[in-house]
């Protein structure tokens, strides 16, 4: 008998109602339970629900496609290696849980490439007055376009990258970013602040491209 319900087309896991997170896929507690088991289909299944959410945030915070595959393989293996001891409960669901293995996957090997120094310089970015800046807000419409928002990603360093992706995407607070990159609140919203104003300056003339060609036309 399958665990998917039977509305939801084949492969295709059961979406919660409006995620946040790429990540937040409501898995049925009958398939995790045959994945705890060791079953092979079972975890087969998780793996393709999970493998594009697992690339495209290594992606995000890599910048490259080689490491995003590797933190990929990585992720999964551990996540194989540790699901008998999941215990999820309704404040942990197992997507959480797995993100949690994928980011930390992937900022350890930002860590290990020294990667961090090349974060969008800041006045005192570490702490003080000058450190805490406004809320950038909600990213530009341009953002929406899959294949600029990748180009203009690309474009920043890898630490700003990851406090923007972590923050907008997959709803990270900056007390939460900060446990996780080894920095302080005030860094993570430095960098949100910094780095959401030049991927601005880097999509809205992408945006606003055709509007200023009709206005010529």
């Amino acid at each position: 008998m399958s665990d998917m319900p039977p509305t939801t087309a084949p492969n295709t896991p059961p979406a919660t109602a409006c995620p946040r997170s790429s990540f937040a896929i409501d898995v049925p507690d009958a398939l995790l339970a045959r994945a705890r088991a060791g079953e092979r289909a079972a975890f087969e299944q998780l793996y393709r629900w999970f493998e594009r959410p697992v690339f495209t945030l290594a992606m995000r915070i890599a910048g490259d496609r080689e490491e995003a595959a590797e933190v990929l393989q990585e992720t999964m293996l551990k996540v194989l290696g540790k699901i008998a001891d999941f215990r999820g409960s309704q404040g942990s669901p197992f997507w959480g849980w797995l993100r949690q293995i994928a980011v930390n996957e992937a900022l350890m090997r930002l860590r290990s490439q020294r990667r961090h120094a090349l974060d969008v310089a800041l006045d005192g970015d570490e702490g003080g007055a000058g450190a805490i800046v406004a809320d950038p807000g909600p990213l530009p419409a341009a953002a929406a376009d899959a294949a600029a928002l990748t180009r203009a990603l690309n474009q920043l360093p890898s630490a700003t990258r990851s406090v923007l992706w972590l923050y907008h995407a997959e709803g990270y607070t900056h007390e939460e970013i900060a446990a996780l990159m080894e920095r302080t609140p005030s860094f993570s919203k430095s960098q949100l602040a910094r780095g959401s104003r030049r991927l601005r300056e880097l999509l809205e003339p992408a945006s606003a491209g055709p509007s200023r060609e009709r206005a010529h036309a």
